[in-house]
């Protein structure tokens, strides 16, 4: 596992994207010695002190290799598979020694502990058939309804003080619960280790191990195997945008500031108290990038959820004039951030092709998932914050007054197709004061259900991927909370049985219909039949598939039923209701079209024949030509 002359060429120059293969703690198969080697240029003095040792500084020195890479290495017999250990650090101008968990560990301690562990990553995959057909799983015309998931949270045993199950039992009722609902994968809030339980996951010290709260890497190997056993693919939440201040981390990892910059108005972020990546230095580059393929490639995710890509983007991001650098010309770009972001997503592609990565970013900042080669920053996907944004403003006002805010409604399609969007109804919609989803819907009880039903339908129709956080699928009613486990009691009532059922059998219809997934990034698979109804808050329109099928989406946004609605179809024959949100399954008032309509040869809407539809009250139908 020594590091050749070839390495540190390429780790020198910001290249080196396996560094887990050679730095970081590995030992040897057969028995051997394990061999340690750690990144700390700055260092006077660098020992190994674990478990086998006594903890002992100084037990166990590393040297300094001859190729001023600033590496440190060195083989110990006595620290085997299993062994608890951390780097002690002699800062070389402080003379200061800091004890370091390894930046390339594999495995740590149960938290609030931070030893890293000597580990290895064997382990016998089962998930063939889904590798090789995941790429039509994820490619973007397949569909994506993705069921967004805090492992820690999602379920606990009702027993006092009980808390979250493991991995491996996790893997079995995760996967019969999303199989059974019709989601396509799920998305973690980030699993590498981090110590501060309530950051959910997005304060990472362990930037290469899977949190210890609930397994081994083995245990979170299977995790993955099982679902993807099941159809299911695997999206990870991943975070290079910023880390913890906490001793035994990153933060000044040699007695300087190594990983992060040292003037507070680059390397701190004043809105998370966290430290910034500094992009700019190789090495630092190598680390992130290495992470990413790793998760990838060691653990087989299907895709790496980018979070907080706007604050890597803008030097002036959460910061107020004279508190931040501008970039060299002037500008308040992040040009590193850039650069690394797009040589990352090359890098993805070109050695996962089967795979995706998602910029979660919240700007209007220019072709986020177009190629590289065209300008763009080369992701796959983008979460769409403006649609989710606007849509809940919308819905929040009470529906008398919809009709002054119609245009919340219509904006969001004249820029759905200058990106691959992603509609994200996420975690960061339920907390912070910002209550449920069902809490955020006006009017008396049987309102809001209708109204959160409406929600979705209209979410699920439109262009682009879907994203639901875990128990808005069932109209939760409190707000998340990180340490607790999801409502599962209130679907012992029917408004909350029928929100679920809703959510089951849109994920049906949705993956059953080219029409709904096969276009969403094109102009040619959305179309508007009435985008002006304001004073009714209607609005109507089609979606098709590539051979041109419609399928015709009407939304009454008004707790006013809608007799003899016209609207403009572009064929006759019946029209069959393949969905209704009143349906009394889902909780609603049984109003609807009797199951089929037949369009009359009446132009209307620019087309050639229209209906006259029933549209029930705070809901959304869905019809499809009979064949």
């Amino acid at each position: 596992m020594l590091l050749t002359e070839q390495d540190i060429y390429h780790f020198r120059e910001g290249t080196y994207f396996r560094a887990y293969e050679r730095l970081g703690a590995h030992a040897d198969p057969a028995g051997g010695a394990t061999h340690f080697a750690v990144w700390a240029p700055n260092a006077d003095a660098v020992s190994v002190l674990g478990d086998f040792n006594g903890w002992s500084r100084g037990a166990d020195p590393l040297q300094p290799r001859w190729d001023s890479s600033g590496i440190w290495e060195g083989s110990i017999a006595s620290a085997a598979r299993g062994a608890l250990y951390k780097y002690a650090i002699t800062a070389r101008h402080s003379g200061e020694t800091l004890e370091k968990s390894d930046p390339y560990a594999f495995c740590t301690e149960v938290p609030p502990r931070t030893a890293s562990v000597v580990w290895d990553l064997g382990y016998q995959w089962h998930d063939a058939a889904w590798m090789s057909r995941r790429a039509r799983a994820n490619a973007l015309e397949a569909p994506w309804s993705i069921y967004e998931v805090h492992l820690g949270s999602w379920r606990r045993t009702p027993a006092a003080g009980a808390g979250p199950p493991g991995y491996r039992e996790l893997a079995a009722e995760l996967a019969d619960y999303v199989t059974d609902m019709g989601f396509t994968h799920v998305e973690l809030l980030p699993v590498m280790e981090h110590p501060f339980y309530g950051s959910w996951g997005y304060q990472v010290t362990g930037y290469f191990a899977p949190s210890a709260r609930y397994g081994s890497p083995q245990d979170f190997m299977y995790f993955v195997d099982h679902l993807h056993q099941r159809g299911i693919g695997v999206i990870l939440d991943w975070v290079p945008s910023h880390f913890p201040s906490d001793a035994h981390g990153l933060a000044r990892f040699d007695g300087t500031h190594l990983y992060e910059h040292a003037d507070p108005r680059q390397g701190f972020h004043p809105e998370w108290s966290s430290s910034i990546f500094n992009y700019g230095r190789a090495e630092v580059r190598d680390f992130l990038a290495s992470s990413a393929l790793f998760w990838l490639e060691k653990y087989h995710a299907d895709a790496l959820r980018v979070d907080a890509v706007a604050s890597m983007l803008y030097l002036d991001y959460g910061r107020r004039a004279g508190e931040w650098i501008p970039n060299r010309f002037g500008g308040h770009e992040n040009l590193e951030a850039v650069e690394f972001l797009k040589q990352l997503n090359l890098a993805v592609y070109r050695d996962h092709p089967g795979t995706q990565t998602v910029a979660e970013e919240s700007t209007a900042w220019p072709m986020v998932s177009r190629p590289t080669y065209l300008g763009g920053l080369g992701f796959g996907l983008k979460w769409n914050m403006g649609w989710m944004h606007d849509t809940l403003k919308y819905f929040h006002q009470d529906p008398l007054h919809r009709k002054f805010h119609h245009s919340r409604l219509t904006f969001s399609i004249w820029y759905a197709f200058s990106e691959n969007f992603v509609l994200p109804l996420s975690h960061d919609e339920v907390v912070h004061g910002k209550g449920a989803l069902l809490g955020k819907m006006p009017g008396d009880e049987w309102q809001q259900f209708a109204s959160l039903r409406l929600l979705f339908g209209y979410m699920w129709a439109h262009p682009g991927k879907k994203l639901l956080f875990m128990g808005g699928e069932f109209g939760q009613r409190r707000e998340w909370q990180h340490d607790e486990s999801l409502e599962w009691h209130v679907l012992a009532y029917p408004l909350h049985a029928g929100v679920q059922r809703w959510v089951r059998d849109l994920n049906r219809l949705y993956r059953a219909s080219p029409a709904l997934h096969e276009l969403d990034f094109t102009e040619s698979g959305f179309e508007w039949i009435d985008c002006d109804d304001a004073d009714q808050s209607v609005i109507v329109f089609l979606r098709r598939d590539r051979a041109g099928a419609p399928l015709l989406v009407a939304c009454n946004f008004t707790p006013v039923p809608r007799e003899g609605y016209q609207v403009g179809v572009p064929r006759g024959g019946g029209w069959h209701e393949r969905l209704n949100s009143d349906a009394r399954d889902y909780g609603g008032s049984g109003r609807g079209n009797l199951g089929a309509l037949e369009a009359a040869a009446t132009p209307s809407h620019g087309q050639s024949h229209s209906l006259l539809l029933h549209l029930p009250p705070l809901a959304v139908v869905v019809l499809a030509p009979q064949e």
